[in-house]
């Protein structure tokens, strides 16, 4: 049986998903530990304008970085281009993203620690921040926004469905980041109408 899929709606130029408006999802940590940090065949893509920004937060999470971490950073840096030639943070193990720290069994993001703590600028990659929703640049200013089932979010579906809360609008702040206020209000609407 083929998966049916969403229809693709268009908001201020960007083309979405319709599953983003109508699936639920909310992170629930708890359960789930950081886990996406750490699982996978490739880091997590990054924007080139974005490197600058890690780089010159390294000097502030190096000590948060395991010793294997800071190798492979030591050896090929923050970022490379994985088999797709997609830019991505670096990995250890083939997995592990690099700015992964821990606090007891739960995986964190040092960059986003740093962030929290008033210590650096840079938050985290913004395609870490719209998790599950994924981007897509299709060239000539074109982009695409789709919602990324993942079997290690499972928890996080369910604490969605309980709490009726559709991916974009547990997703607003992010969304805010890369696309500004303007944008994502004309996304509520839509999803108003939808």
């Amino acid at each position: 049986m083929v998966d049916k899929i969403p229809p693709i709606l268009e908001v201020g130029g960007v083309l979405i998903s319709s599953d983003i408006l109508t699936e639920c999802f909310c992170c629930d940590y708890e359960k789930c530990k950081g886990i996406c940090c750490v699982e996978g065949d490739a880091g997590a893509p990054v924007k080139i304008e974005e490197v600058a920004g890690i780089e010159e937060a390294l000097d502030i999470v190096w000590g948060d970085l395991s010793a294997s971490a800071q190798s492979v950073i030591d050896q090929q840096g923050v970022v490379y281009n994985d088999s797709d030639g997609d830019l991505v943070t670096s990995i250890v193990r083939g997995k592990d993203c690099v700015f992964t720290c821990y606090d007891g069994d739960n995986c964190l993001c040092a960059l986003e620690k740093a962030y929290r703590n008033g210590k650096t600028q840079f938050c985290k990659p913004i395609s870490c921040a719209l998790y599950p929703i994924r981007e897509k640049n299709f060239g000539n200013g074109l982009i695409g926004l789709n919602y990324n089932r993942w079997a290690v979010c499972k928890d996080a579906v369910e604490k969605g469905k309980a709490l009726h809360l559709p991916v974009y609008q547990f997703l607003k702040e992010p969304l805010i980041r890369r696309f500004g206020q303007e944008w994502y209000d004309e996304l509520c609407e839509v999803a108003r109408l939808f």
